[in-house]
């Protein structure tokens, strides 16, 4: 499936369409539950897209292919910690169930971490390790760490929202350094996304 990409003035109907019916599923349990759910893809190498250091130009998310249980490379790409509730552990490329069933994923074609953009991370909630199961005890200045090969990159949380699953603005890219975290909610159920979001606080990436 060719890939679509989400923003922008010419940002495609299709991509739309596809995105909302996604905007994620990540509880595999939920999501057996959802019309057919499209989750996710993964990058061809092992490191995050980077964005230019010349121009600071803005990743575009890719669009999700149609396969919840692609038989795709499960790639340890980082690693994320937030102390407040006590979670430490790597984060894989790609947001197929097959990635998120081991870990949290990150959305391909969003920022990497540290860099310029709003990284996106998904994450389940109530199976599997249930990574994300607490997500919605952060509150505005506790912390998430994301580590990947070019160093470590410290965010203070700013907010938490609750959204319908065809809110994809959630993994839209602007200007700035952010990040947005994100999981099926209530726990259990696929019926909303629980969204945190974060500011970069520390040096960016470098070239960002």
């Amino acid at each position: 499936m060719r890939p679509l990409f989400v923003g922008g003035a010419g940002l495609a109907v299709v991509a739309l369409l596809a995105l909302a019916a996604f905007l994620l599923a990540p509880d595999g349990d939920d999501a057996s539950a959802q019309s057919p759910a499209l989750v996710g893809t993964v990058a061809s190498s092992t490191t995050l897209p980077s964005v230019s250091s010349t121009t600071l130009a803005l990743s575009q998310p890719q669009n999700p292919p149609d396969e919840q249980y692609a038989d795709v490379p499960v790639v340890e790409v980082g690693a994320i910690d937030i102390p407040r509730i006590g979670l430490s552990t790597p984060v894989y490329e790609g947001i197929w169930l097959t990635v998120l069933d081991v870990g949290p994923g990150h959305w391909p074609g969003t920022a990497a971490p540290g860099g310029y953009g709003n990284v996106v991370v998904a994450g389940h909630r109530s199976t599997h390790s249930q990574p994300f199961r607490h997500i919605d005890a952060l509150v505005p200045g506790d912390t998430i760490v994301l580590t990947d090969p070019t160093g470590s990159y410290t965010y203070s949380v700013t907010g938490s929202k609750v959204v319908t699953p065809d809110d994809v603005d959630i993994v839209t890219q602007r200007p700035g350094h952010t990040v947005t975290l994100f999981a099926c909610h209530p726990p259990g159920s696929a019926a909303y996304r629980y969204v945190v979001s974060g500011t970069l606080v520390s040096p960016p990436r470098p070239g960002t």
